[in-house]
C-alpha cells in the first residue's frame, strides 16, 4: 500500500525540489538513452529535470522533462524490492494499458521497459496528469466549497463503480489472477501475510492482536457469501490514491494499481468505506470537511451507478478492515526491524489498530 497517488502534480509542493542529480534508483543518462530509442513520442533532447514525487512508501515515482515534448512520470519499484518488485511494476503497467479507453480515470501508459539493466529495475513511463492529491489537502477553490467537496467524494465513488463494471476478460486481463475461489482464499491469504512478518527483529505485536484477528477470521469464514461476482479490484482505493483535477471537482486519475486483481469489486467499496475520512486519525486533512458525502450517500451512489446488489456489503466492509489492518501492520513490523522509518511505522500501526477495531465494531453491529 502507498499513502499517496502521484501520477502527476503541480502548483502545490508535492513535487520535490528540482534537481538534475540522478534520483535514487534512476540512472538519468541511461534513462535518456533508452527514451531516445524507445520509438514513441516521448520528446527530444536531454533530460533537463527529474523530480521525485513525494508521498509514496513502496515505489519510486519521478516526474521527467526533456528539452522538448510532454512531461512524463516514471514509475519503478523501490530499491529493496528486486525482481518481485519488477513483476509488480510490469503488472501495474499491464493493467493501466488495458484500461485505456475504459470509463475509469487512469493515467495513460506511454512506454514500458522490462529490462532491469537499464536503470536497475523495470519501469514504465506514463502521461503526466494535471491534478493534485486530495489527501494532502484540498486546493482552492475546493477547500472552501462544500458543493465541490461533495462532488469530489461522489466522483471517487463513481470511479470505483465504473471499475467494477469493466469486463476484464474483454480488455485482455483474464489471466491477471485466478478469480476461482477468490472469496474462499481471502482470509487465509491475509493471515499468511500477517504470519510472514511475525519473525522480524524487534516486532512484538499487541498481545490482543492475534485474538482480535481471530474473531474477524471466524466471522468472515462463517458469514462468507455463497457467490462472487468477478471483476477488477483496485485493492487500495481511497482519497490518497487519486488525483483531483484543479479545474473541476472530479477525479482526474486513479493511481497506484499495484494491488489490482480479479475478485469481487465490492471489496473496493468496502475499502472506500473503511478509509472514508470520518475521524481525525484516518481522515487527515480531509477530516471535518462539511461537504464530503456520508457513508449512506456513498453506498447509495455506488448502487445507483453500478446497479450491483449490495446484499453482502457488510462482509466486504469487514474484509476490507481485516486485510488493510494486516497490510499496514507490515510497515510497522518493518520499522521495528529498522527497514523503514520509525515515524511511518508508528503512524501506520495506529491506523492498523483503528481499522482492526472498526472491523470488530462492524461485526458487532451486524449481529
Amino acid at each position: 500500500m502507498e499513502s499517496a497517488g502521484r501520477a502527476g502534480l503541480r502548483r502545490g509542493g508535492e513535487v520535490a525540489e528540482t534537481h538534475l542529480a540522478p534520483p535514487p534508483g534512476v540512472d538519468i543518462d541511461a534513462l535518456n538513452e533508452w527514451i531516445t530509442h524507445a520509438g514513441t513520442d516521448l520528446g527530444d533532447g536531454a533530460i533537463k529535470t527529474a523530480r521525485p514525487l513525494t508521498g509514496g512508501t513502496q515505489n519510486i515515482s519521478i516526474q521527467v522533462e526533456r528539452e522538448s515534448g510532454p512531461r512524463l512520470v516514471l514509475r519503478r519499484a523501490g530499491l529493496r524490492k528486486g525482481e518481485d518488485g519488477d513483476a509488480t511494476i510490469l503488472r501495474e503497467a499491464r493493467v493501466l494499458t488495458a484500461l485505456a479507453g475504459a470509463e475509469v480515470p487512469s493515467p495513460r501508459v506511454l512506454a514500458i521497459c522490462p529490462d532491469r539493466d537499464v536503470i536497475g529495475g523495470a519501469f514504465y513511463l506514463m502521461e503526466f496528469v494535471d491534478g493534485y492529491n486530495p489527501a494532502l489537502g484540498l486546493r482552492p477553490p475546493h477547500d472552501s466549497d462544500p458543493a465541490a467537496q461533495h462532488d469530489i467524494g461522489l466522483s471517487l465513488v463513481d470511479a470505483a463503480a465504473h471499475l467494477g463494471q469493466v469486463d476484464h476478460v474483454a480488455i485482455g486481463l483474464a489471466g491477471l489472477s485466478s478469480g476461482s475461489g477468490w472469496l474462499e482464499r481471502q482470509v487465509d491469504r491475509w493471515l499468511r501475510y500477517a504470519d510472514s512478518y511475525l519473525g522480524l527483529t524487534g516486532y512484538v505485536p499487541d498481545p490482543t492482536r492475534t485474538e482480535r484477528l481471530g474473531l474477524l477470521q471466524d466471522w468472515l469464514n462463517a458469514s462468507r457469501p455463497s457467490e462472487c461476482r468477478l471483476g477488477l479490484v483496485h485493492g487500495d482505493l481511497q482519497f490518497a490514491n487519486v488525483l483531483v483535477s484543479f479545474d473541476t471537482a472530479q477525479v482526474a486519475a486513479v493511481v497506484d494499481w499495484e494491488l489490482c486483481t480479479v475478485g469481487d469489486p465490492l471489496l473496493d467499496l468496502g475499502h472506500l468505506l473503511a478509509t472514508w475520512p470520518r475521524d481525525p486519525d484516518l481522515g487527515g486533512r480531509l477530516f471535518g470537511l462539511a461537504g464530503l458525502p456520508s457513508d449512506q450517500e456513498v453506498i447509495a451512489r455506488y448502487q445507483a451507478t453500478s446497479g450491483t446488489s449490495l446484499a453482502n456489503l457488510a462482509w466486504f466492509r469487514v474484509l476490507a478492515c481485516f486485510r488493510l489492518s494486516i497490510i499496514l501492520e507490515a510497515t510497522f513490523a518493518r520499522s521495528c526491524a529498522g527497514l523503514t522509518k520509525a515515524s511511518l511505522g508508528t503512524r501506520l500501526h495506529r491506523f492498523s489498530e483503528i481499522l482492526l477495531n472498526r472491523g470488530l465494531a462492524l461485526v458487532t453491529s451486524s449481529g
